[in-house]
């Protein structure tokens, strides 16, 4: 995309071309890059700096609608649909959904020692998955008010508290959700049961939560957030989403092995990237700001899905 328009004054709209846009002052990238929209299609925009090794700034979108003259076919728009065709397939057979949450996405590492070093990362996970495979799968943040077995759970939205067993249960990544829920599917609105883990469910419509709807939950309790992301401070320890101004996401305690399993290597690498995590909401002391931790600050729970350089 040359050009984005700016909503920020939404009486008085500003077309500015991505030379324009990085001749502002860096407090105005700041202040506007979270009010830009696809001058075509009217879905939410991005605003990428130009990066160390020489790539040029530039606006995009994940949210184009499929007709839009700036959607542009891609490895990476291929890559999506194939996932995404896939769970639409899931779905339709399957009477529900188990996330995997242990499911790898496509990562692109920039070499060998960073690929290494998310393996390392991954197999430590993994072997802590199995050291509490007996217990609850969060023992210091345990889910409120469901029972522990599969069939006889006590879903967290069920106004009856009754269960049901499923005949036909799918299983999907992480990765192939977030690119369903970005393009608009029905997987948000739906009554299809979704299972975190062989003990806990919740029907779609009420887990997923894009970050536009976040809002602090009872006693904590924890949901699937998505969205894209507009940019990070300037230590990379807190995430901003594009789809709202009162909310961060803090890294900061797990962001090295965040940053290897998915190759971020600046700042840049975040600006317009997809995202969805499991954890919860909560206010900031002074109720002034919206918070969304990482549940158990598991890094599997997490996913984070770059642009394409």
């Amino acid at each position: 995309m040359l050009d984005a328009i700016c909503t920020f004054d939404k009486d008085n709209p500003i077309t500015f071309t991505v030379f324009k846009f990085q001749s502002l002052s860096a407090d105005e990238i700041e202040q506007f890059r979270q009010s830009l929209i696809c001058p075509s299609c009217n879905g939410k925009a991005y605003f990428r700096k130009a990066s160390k090794d020489g790539k040029v700034a530039c606006f995009g979108s994940r949210y184009h609608q499929a007709d839009c003259v700036e959607f542009k076919p891609s490895k990476a728009k291929a890559h999506e649909e194939q996932a995404i065709a896939e769970l639409n397939q899931v779905l339709v057979d399957s009477d529900a959904l188990m996330i995997d949450f242990s499911k790898a996405a496509s990562v692109k590492r920039a070499s060998l020692k960073s690929e290494q070093a998310g393996l390392t990362q991954l197999e430590r996970v993994g072997d802590n998955k199995v050291q509490k495979s007996s217990k609850t799968s969060d023992t210091s943040e345990p889910l409120i008010g469901i029972e522990s077995t599969l069939a006889e759970s006590i879903p967290l939205d069920s106004p009856s508290g009754q269960g049901e067993p499923m005949s036909k249960m799918a299983s999907q990544g992480l990765e192939a959700i977030l690119y369903s829920l970005l393009r608009g599917s029905e997987l948000a609105e739906s009554d299809l049961w979704i299972y975190t883990d062989s003990k806990y469910r919740w029907r779609a419509k009420n887990l997923f939560v894009n970050f536009a709807n976040a809002t602090p939950t009872e006693n904590g309790a924890p949901r699937m957030y998505w969205g894209t992301l507009s940019h990070s401070d300037k230590l990379m320890e807190w995430l901003n989403p594009s789809d709202c101004k009162d909310l961060g996401i803090p890294i900061a305690d797990y962001k090295k092995s965040l940053f290897s399993q998915f190759d971020i290597q600046e700042r840049r690498d975040l600006e317009g990237a997809g995202i969805i995590l499991f954890g919860k909401c909560i206010w900031n002391k002074e109720k002034t700001r919206k918070i969304i931790q990482l549940w158990g600050k598991d890094i599997n729970r997490i996913l984070i899905s770059k642009l394409e350089n």
